[in-house]
């Protein structure tokens, strides 16, 4: 599409917000009530949950395998195949040192390249949340330091054998999806290349 037609695109669609009140503060989100006027001139509600951000990391080594996390999120009340990931520690923090460090965290892995495969909006009907995710290779491992709170086990399995598990529908979640999905593509495209 052209520029042109982009900005006549976004102009045409543009919900304008016209007042926000912050109904909940939390330590990792904040949830305001916002008042918009929409592209038709209509105004409407929107809830809206403010968060900083994060960022993600698809360990991947050499013989094609990849470091995943196993983890009971209460939220869901299952425990998920995720890979490693962390919040922002403030909303300018440079994701790519968010990456480091969960990597470093949950793993004891450090990367000697990490590569910027996407940033995932998680759900943005209704969220901010924005999420980094990064391709580590040259992996060394050194000691974990995981969260107080966080209860983990870390396992590797071949890459293949991961995205099988996404299309069967056994990995959920989606910044691990996408970021499992976008890997296996970044290394059929670099077999060809």
């Amino acid at each position: 599409m052209s520029e042109r037609r982009d900005d006549a695109l976004a102009l045409s669609l543009k919900e304008t917000p016209l007042s926000r009140e912050r109904i909940f503060s939390g330590r990792i989100i904040d949830v305001e009530r916002w008042k918009v006027r929409c592209a038709n001139g209509d105004e409407a509600p929107r809830e809206i949950v403010l968060h900083r951000g994060a960022a993600a990391v698809v360990p991947l080594y050499p013989d094609g395998t990849v470091a995943m996390v196993r983890q009971h999120r209460v939220a869901v009340d299952r425990i998920t195949w995720e890979i490693p990931a962390g919040k922002l520690d403030s909303a300018d923090e440079d994701p790519l040192l968010c990456a480091v460090r969960e990597l470093k965290e949950e793993t004891g892995l450090s990367a000697a390249s990490m590569t910027e495969l996407t940033r995932l909006l998680t759900t943005p009907g209704f969220c901010s949340e924005t999420i980094a995710i990064y391709l580590a290779e040259g992996l060394t491992q050194g000691e974990t330091h995981p969260d107080p709170d966080e209860v983990l086990r870390i396992v590797r399995i071949p890459l293949s054998e991961a995205v099988a598990m996404v299309m069967r529908g056994e990995i959920r979640d989606s910044k691990t999806i996408c970021a499992l999905l976008m890997t296996a593509e970044c290394l059929r495209q670099r077999e060809q290349a």
